[in-house]
């Protein structure tokens, strides 16, 4: 999955660090992420800005470390880069294709952050401005010290099996087309479990039973903790769609799976499994 970094070892502790020519920088704008395209598309460093290098590691906040390899995020709002021979903005989409994979994972990952930054600018209780915290990774108010810590949302994965096939679903109203499992996030008040039985039950009125825990997965394309689990079907296989979230949901074979799945996400390494006759 995109965290499966090995040999490669991503250390998220917080720190303060002053960034060097040599470190990596991630710089987000209207949605878009600039990259180095001279070979394949990379993460570019702050020596290729010579021109702006010092204003842009003045406006910096170190992120993560992957080995001895230091990431920033420059702040959009305080410097102005714009596309050079070697540099070109691309939608953000494009992280999921960047390779090797420790170099999609450390983008996705700074992408997380630079949401919670961006959007915490203001404090939700007073209004007042927000400032970095120099002890932790948060947010403080300067006027009412309320905090905000990077959200990472609580979300399942449910792979029901019935008779030998799989619960196979598609999301209505989205680019993306690729059959998935059902999935919905945790609410207040709810267990892991109790969101598996309400998800399905929700979007393709089944029952389930024999719920078990597999994996989990950090998503940081939606600032989540993917939790998977594997359930089997308790009582009739008929689904009753809701078609608000889902534009369809089959029992699929093994041997129908289409093969057009990646190793990037916990949903498509369960379905993997279930192809390939590793889960019955």
């Amino acid at each position: 999955m995109i965290q499966d970094i090995f040999p490669h070892v991503f250390h998220n502790e917080f720190q303060i660090k002053t960034p060097g020519m040599d470190s990596y920088f991630l710089y987000f704008q209207d949605g878009r992420l600039l990259l180095d395209h001279r070979t394949s598309k990379r993460i570019p460093q702050f020596e290729d800005i010579k021109s702006q290098g010092k204003e842009a590691m003045s406006c910096s906040d170190y992120l993560f470390s992957i080995d001895q390899m230091d990431f920033f995020l420059i702040d959009e709002t305080a410097v102005t880069l714009t596309e050079t021979d070697s540099l070109t903005f691309y939608e953000t989409g494009i992280i999921r294709d960047l390779k090797p994979m420790w170099v999609s994972f450390a983008a996705i990952s700074a992408g997380q952050l630079h949401r919670f930054y961006s959007s915490n600018r203001f404090c939700g209780c007073c209004g007042s401005p927000m400032m970095k915290s120099k002890k932790e990774r948060s947010m403080v108010c300067s006027s009412c010290g309320n905090t905000v810590y990077p959200k990472i949302a609580p979300a399942v994965i449910v792979a029901v099996t019935y008779n030998g096939k799989l619960l196979l679903t598609k999301y209505a109203g989205r680019e993306y087309t690729r059959y998935a499992l059902v999935a919905g996030y945790t609410e207040f008040g709810e267990t892991l479990e109790e969101t598996v039985n309400r998800e399905v039950m929700e979007e393709v009125g089944l029952r389930v039973k024999n719920i078990r825990y597999y994996k989990n997965q950090p998503w940081g394309f939606s600032d989540s903790i993917l939790v998977g689990y594997w359930a089997e079907l308790n009582g009739s296989p008929q689904v009753r769609l809701d078609e608000t979230e889902l534009s369809t949901a089959v029992w699929m074979a093994p041997e129908d799976i289409p093969d057009d799945f990646t190793n990037l996400s916990l949903t498509h390494e369960m379905i993997l499994l279930f192809k390939n006759g590793k889960v019955s």
